[in-house]
């Protein structure tokens, strides 16, 4: 019977005849049969596909890296789906805290793993404590949630009693909360009898050849060639500054031997930075970056309201940046 037999038959207004409920009721069950008999063929196929699949046991992958644990569960063909992270002081980071299903659970292959992994401890970063006082330096290291450790001595010639000098670990390294910092503060210009390195850096080799010789120290100068200071300039020395010497110690310094152009007073970048007038010691530091890269040219301790010049040749850098205390506190273009 084609459709348009069917309309007339049921439904054509010619004929006016009305739909019966026996009519519907024939359909109604069609539709059920087909609906049922759909479900149970689908329900067949995958009850068929998965009692395929071999059952496996879960292996047990908690305490294990990543790349193990995807190892060993693609080894008995399970997946894994990363749940998410958490804090935890006792397994390192990147480590399979949990899973789900559990080891030694049967499942079938195929079957997804979900894993909760480690992020280690929670991390924070150490501030920079050098040129800080003492005081400063532990209430900022509480802000940070780490605890100060060791504090130590040393004589110094250029930062006042109290004031940091060094610190173990050292500025914006990732480390865990609660973690002890050791410290060296100064003790003050050490007692006569003591000699001590100054720090020369920035300054003539002059100055330094004559402190060499009133006492009675040997000195080894290298030149630098590459140097953006003036020639006769030190860039670098060894032993550190503070660090006490005697005769048997061995002394060098590193001194630029730059030569002016021909045409005269080669042209050059002047750098001025004052520091601020409150507070305490600082920690000034200035990088020159260009081509051949960054080069610091500056590294100390200064007192509050004490100024820093500097020159740089305009051809020996395009950008100097200035660090206080660790922290970029300006970058001028060199131009």
């Amino acid at each position: 019977m084609g459709i348009k037999e069917f309309y007339q038959r049921h439904f054509s207004a010619s004929d006016e005849r009305i739909v019966s409920a026996g009519f519907v009721a024939r359909v109604g069950g069609v539709g059920l049969l087909l609906s049922l008999l759909t479900y149970f063929l689908f329900s067949w196929s995958m009850e068929t596909v998965i009692h395929n699949r071999k059952e496996v046991l879960v292996p047990d992958i908690s305490g294990k890296s990543s790349v193990n644990a995807l190892q060993a569960l693609s080894e008995n063909n399970l997946a894994m789906k990363i749940e998410g992270y958490e804090f935890n002081e006792a397994v390192p980071i990147g480590t399979v805290l949990r899973q789900v299903p559990g080891a030694g659970s049967t499942v079938r292959e195929g079957k997804i793993v979900r894993v909760v992994f480690s992020q280690g401890g929670e991390s924070v970063f150490t501030p920079n404590l050098i040129g800080l006082p003492l005081r400063n330096a532990e209430l900022l290291l509480r802000q940070r949630q780490l605890v100060l450790g060791e504090v130590s001595e040393s004589y110094s010639l250029k930062a006042e009693k109290g004031t940091v000098l060094s610190q173990d670990p050292k500025p914006e390294l990732s480390v865990s909360k609660n973690t002890m910092v050791q410290v060296v503060v100064s003790a003050g210009v050490p007692p006569a009898g003591i000699v001590m390195m100054p720090d020369f850096r920035q300054k003539k080799s002059e100055e330094a050849q004559q402190w060499a010789s009133q006492n009675s120290l040997s000195l080894t100068l290298s030149d630098d060639p590459a140097s953006l200071f003036p020639g006769g300039t030190v860039i670098d020395q060894s032993p550190a500054p503070d660090t006490v010497v005697s005769g048997e110690s061995r002394i060098s310094l590193t001194v630029s031997s730059r030569k002016s152009s021909s045409a005269g007073s080669e042209r050059e970048f002047r750098v001025h930075y004052e520091v601020s007038q409150s507070g305490s010691q600082r920690h000034i530091r200035v990088v020159a970056l260009g081509k051949s890269g960054d080069r610091e040219i500056f590294n100390g301790l200064r007192d509050p309201g004490s100024k820093i010049d500097l020159s740089v040749p305009y051809g020996g850098a395009e950008k100097v940046r200035i660090f206080v205390n660790g922290i970029l506190v300006e970058e001028r273009p060199v131009k």
